[in-house]
């Protein structure tokens, strides 16, 4: 009787089961499971972050509320000042902290589905309105739709990611300064942006968070989750105008970065060489997977700038497959991929890019399918 209405019939967000958990589920060692349904980078933290990890000297003392040192490495690694990068406890954090700033109960977020969970899970935590602007059936923005939202609506707030999750795609430049030349908020999302074969070595020529510190309704979130192999860490990091800076300093929670995660995180920025190359191994990877998930007769994969590839389940076998049987078929193989049960993906997986080896056997699985349902 003391829980706010307004969370009693809110849906949970489904996260990913924790590995230790699927390994027991399936009888398998961990070793024997090929993972591919949260995006997570195969090849792990820098040799770098782990000697960080292994060295560290004070994790009985609290750490720096204001994360100086690894917001100063971020100023030097992005370009973006000091004074309007925070430190979370990954980006979803930062997310969850924005909307606890910004909304009053009844307040309009734009979202443009499907993407990323967390923007419209959060949204009702903190009692705001979800005004939902679905893309195009190739998940490309519908630019006219969302003008006539925010002439409609009047929200706040708009989350945009780049590369989109879960299809991978990237909203053109014109698009984005459209969406910036709006009367709102614009959080722009680049969990993935390392991986876009245009971005440069770590996405920095299509990264915004530089022009940051030059508007008054831009917000550019980054996460160590994909490219630096930290999920696990949980370590991210935004940059926010200078209007909105001390709220979030005053409200954040106090050591919301553990000495841990800051430490693996400066020390993977000081081995950004290693890891680059590691991401240009996951592109190519990219590449050679979609190939091959374009020759699977049942599967319409869709083209990625991130770390992981779309599929839409057409079920054009004699015996007809849906994304759930795929789904079941490949875990019952020690392999994961995300499934999805929405009215906007209920025909689809996501499949994340591993090692060579992990796609080859993925592929292997797949085409074998076509043999077992013919």
């Amino acid at each position: 009787m003391y829980i706010r209405p307004h969370l009693q019939n809110l849906p949970p967000y489904t996260p990913i089961e924790p590995f230790e958990v699927l390994s027991q589920r399936l009888g398998r060692a961990p070793k024997d499971i090929i993972k591919m349904d949260a995006n997570e980078n195969p090849y792990g933290p820098s040799p770098a972050a782990i000697q960080a990890l292994a060295r560290l000297e004070y994790a009985h003392i609290y750490p720096d509320p204001e994360s100086r040192a690894l917001r100063s490495a971020l100023a030097e690694f992005t370009g973006a000042p000091v004074e309007a990068i925070l430190a979370g406890s990954g980006a979803d954090e930062l997310i969850d902290l924005l909307l606890r700033v910004i909304l009053e109960p009844g307040d309009r977020v734009l979202n443009l589905p499907p993407t990323f969970g967390m923007y419209a899970f959060d949204c009702g935590v903190n009692a705001g309105q979800v005004i939902d602007v679905p893309r195009h059936a190739d998940f490309s923005l519908d630019i006219p739709a969302i003008l006539q939202s925010v002439e409609q609506y009047r929200p706040k707030i708009l989350f945009l990611t780049t590369p989109n999750n879960p299809d991978g795609s990237f909203p053109t430049a014109a698009e984005i300064d459209a969406l910036l030349d709006l009367d709102l908020l614009v959080v722009i999302d680049e969990a993935y942006i390392e991986f876009t074969a245009q971005g440069g070595r770590l996405g920095e020529k299509l990264s915004r968070i530089r022009q940051v510190a030059g508007r008054d309704n831009l917000v550019v979130l980054r996460t160590f989750s994909k490219w630096a192999g930290l999920a696990g860490l949980r370590v991210g990091y935004g940059a926010f105008p200078g209007w909105l800076m001390p709220t979030l300093w005053k409200v954040k929670q106090p050591y919301n970065v553990n000495v841990a995660a800051s430490a693996a995180a400066i020390a993977s920025i000081s081995d950004s060489a290693y890891l680059a190359e590691n991401v240009a191994h996951l592109r190519n990877e990219r590449q050679r997977l979609y190939h091959g998930l374009r020759q699977v007769a049942y599967l319409k994969p869709f083209p990625s700038q991130a770390n992981f590839i779309l599929c839409q389940v057409t079920g054009d076998l004699d015996k007809g497959l849906t994304a759930f049987d795929l789904k079941s078929r490949l875990t019952a193989q020690g392999i994961l991929v995300r499934y999805y049960n929405t009215p906007l993906l209920k025909d689809y997986i996501r499949i994340s890019i591993g090692l060579p080896e992990q796609n080859d056997a993925l592929l292997a699985v797949l085409q074998g399918i076509i043999k077992e349902v013919a």
